[in-house]
């Protein structure tokens, strides 16, 4: 238990918590062919509200 409270091992213990955290994120992400269609699927999300827009303005 010293180990932890030693505060020149708090850099690396960070590095290696962010690294471990990092990894799983990419292999959740990337990891499932069926989340990778879903992400697919979501990727123009950020367009459609211009196209109502575009829409809401030549209604109006």
């Amino acid at each position: 238990m010293d180990w932890f409270a030693d505060p020149a091992n708090t850099k690396p213990l960070g590095l290696l918590i962010f690294f471990v955290t990092f990894c799983a994120i990419v292999l959740w992400v990337y990891g499932s062919k069926k989340r990778g269609k879903r992400l697919e699927e979501h990727k123009n999300i950020p367009f459609l509200d211009d196209e109502d827009e575009v829409k809401d303005k030549s209604n109006g």
